[in-house]
Formats: C-alpha cells, structure tokens, sequence
C-alpha cells in the first residue's frame, strides 16, 4: 500500500504563505506524476496542480502565478508553493500520485489524508 503524507499546513493571514509537503515512497511504478489538490468547505474536490518525473507542469488557471507545485525526485517528495494566500484558498489540500500529466483526478492513482490550510482576513 503506498502512503502519501503531506505536512506543512496551517492557519496563515491573507497575502501570506505557505509551503505544503508531501512525501511520496520514491518511484512509485506507473505513477510517477505528482499532484495536488483541494477540497473547499461544501464543494467538491478540485485540481491545483500536476507535475511530471522531468519538471512539466499544469497548473489550474484560478491558482497560477500564485501557487506553484515543485518535486525533488532524489528524496520523493513534492511540494505546493502557496503565495498571496486569500481566504478563498482555505480548504483540504492533498498530495496524490497519478498516471498521467492531467488535472483530471481519474488519473490519480494514491492519495495522501490531507492537511488543512486556513486563511484569514
């Protein structure tokens, strides 16, 4: 069974930042993309970002320029930049690893528990 775990959430004022982790077990067969993603109070789960073995990005239009996802393969973890944080940003943030460069969450594979962010004004 393989454990996704993510760390690095919390509470933080709006404009601020935050840094989320996730620690993968290394090369993971099959699945070698690295994704995050949220889930808002009383919404679905929604995609923030996916990142290849080789750095290739996609990022969702509503969170670019603000949030970055990143991957140091050598240690297997990927992380979640998280700039000029607003309110809106507080959800369920979770890591997962998936089988192709896409945002469409049928293409992950494993996911981490969550780790919660909070952003107030």
């Amino acid at each position: 069974q393989v454990q996704l775990k993510e760390s690095g959430g919390g509470s933080v004022q709006a404009v601020g930042s935050l840094k989320l982790v996730c620690v993968a077990p290394g090369y993971i067969p099959g699945n070698t993309y690295r994704a995050w993603f949220r889930q808002l109070p009383g919404k679905i789960r929604e995609s923030v970002a996916v990142i290849g073995y080789g750095g290739d990005t996609i990022v969702a239009p509503s969170v670019e320029g603000r949030l970055t996802i990143s991957r140091d393969n050598a240690k297997g973890i990927s992380y979640l930049q998280m700039n000029n944080l607003q309110p809106e940003d507080t959800a369920m943030y979770y890591c997962a690893a998936g089988r192709e460069l896409n945002l469409n969450p049928e293409w992950i594979t494993y996911w981490g528990q969550g780790t919660q962010v909070t952003v107030s004004s």
